[in-house]
């Protein structure tokens, strides 16, 4: 097949971004090279992914760009110039997919395509984005979870298909030590009352640490500082310490990321919201590590509870997370990486989107 992957504008695609969607993107279009496909991403100048063409739309992504006067007319001009260069080329390929950030933008040019159109929904539900994809009858929107795909009231989507992660990355080790690990994003958004929302929860794995005298590590991206400031830094200590550097890009490479993963006694995903699928779940639980989190969005998606981990439910709060982290010696190391090699691979993912795409064009050819 003659694949065409629409990446985002906000960054770059490469081996070594660690964004969640960057990675999807990375290891789906190498991994769709691998087999033999022909396969192009529409993105940035410089994105590089092994075996894929580079179509380039604009030179670097918004995050790497120099700051505009107007960032939204900016980013929204750029998207229009993707959308219209989509129109253009798509002649040249058997089957679209588009993953951009956001999502729903690509579907304005559904009437004007004739090649099929396949669109990844990775951000989170809201009532809003809803009612968006509804308006779109044409494109075929793909969910990441069963719980995600729930939560969708008036959207029509076509399949669900499970993230992937890179399982020789993620590798085994069953030697722990004795620290606690939270991986996250210190969200901009506030509740009305002015306090952070934390979605990701760092409050509640702080507050796990501190109660039970545990040692934390924490890392991630910062979107507003005042967050890491009034929230995070007060209580760091010899026992609760932010890893890498305090920035709005998480740039810590990935195999410094596999070693926090591997050595963790266990990962903390302890979230506010409900998450659509939940990447570093499945990478901790790749690296031998349980995971403890609360029963939010795909979370019982992923983790075995008493198998890889524990799931708590939400409104046991601080004390369900103790009662889990009292029990976490019974998990054995090798059933957590068993239990993702065997769902979340990367080969897993690729062979479910290679079947959607086969399924959609012998569909759009009757």
């Amino acid at each position: 097949m003659k694949i065409l992957i629409v990446s985002t504008l906000k960054r770059k695609i490469t081996k070594e971004v660690t964004a969640s969607r960057s990675q999807i993107i990375y290891r789906l279009a190498k991994g769709l090279a691998e087999k033999g496909h022909q396969v192009s991403v529409l993105g940035t100048a410089d994105t590089v992914i092994d075996g894929c063409q580079t179509i380039p739309v604009i030179e670097k992504g918004w995050v790497d760009l120099p700051p505009a006067e107007n960032p939204f007319f900016l980013e929204v001009s750029t998207l229009v110039q993707l959308a219209e260069k989509i129109v253009k080329i798509q002649n040249n390929f058997d089957i679209i997919h588009n993953h951009l950030y956001p999502e729903f933008f690509t579907s304005i040019i559904e009437n004007r395509l004739k090649v099929p159109m396949v669109t990844t929904v990775h951000v989170q539900w809201t009532d809003f984005i809803d009612e968006t994809l509804s308006l779109f009858k044409k494109t075929h929107f793909i969910s990441i979870s069963k719980a995600h795909r729930a939560l969708f009231k008036k959207a029509n989507f076509y399949r669900i298909v499970y993230n992937g992660i890179d399982t020789d990355l993620f590798s085994l080790n069953d030697q722990k030590d004795d620290y606690l690990l939270w991986i996250g994003r210190l969200s901009k958004a506030k509740n009305k009352d002015g306090s952070f929302m934390d979605p990701k929860g760092v409050r509640f794995a702080i507050q796990l640490a501190r109660e039970t005298g545990r040692r934390l590590i924490l890392a991630g991206n910062v979107e507003d500082f005042e967050f890491y400031e009034k929230d995070v830094k007060p209580y760091l200590s010899d026992k609760i310490q932010w890893y890498g550097p305090v920035a709005k890009e998480q740039i810590i490479p990935h195999q410094e990321i596999v070693k926090l993963m591997q050595k963790a006694k266990a990962f903390l995903m302890t979230i506010n919201w409900y998450e659509p699928f939940g990447l570093v779940m499945a990478e901790a639980m790749s690296c031998g590590t349980p995971v403890i989190a609360f029963d939010r969005g795909a979370v019982s998606e992923l983790v075995v509870d008493g198998k890889t981990g524990f799931v708590v439910p939400y409104d046991k709060g601080l004390d369900g997370l103790k009662e889990a982290l009292l029990k976490i010696d019974k998990i054995n190391p090798k059933n957590c990486r068993e239990h993702v090699v065997k769902t979340f691979s990367m080969e897993k993912m690729v062979n479910g989107y290679e079947e959607v795409y086969l399924e959609i064009i012998k569909k759009t050819k009757r």
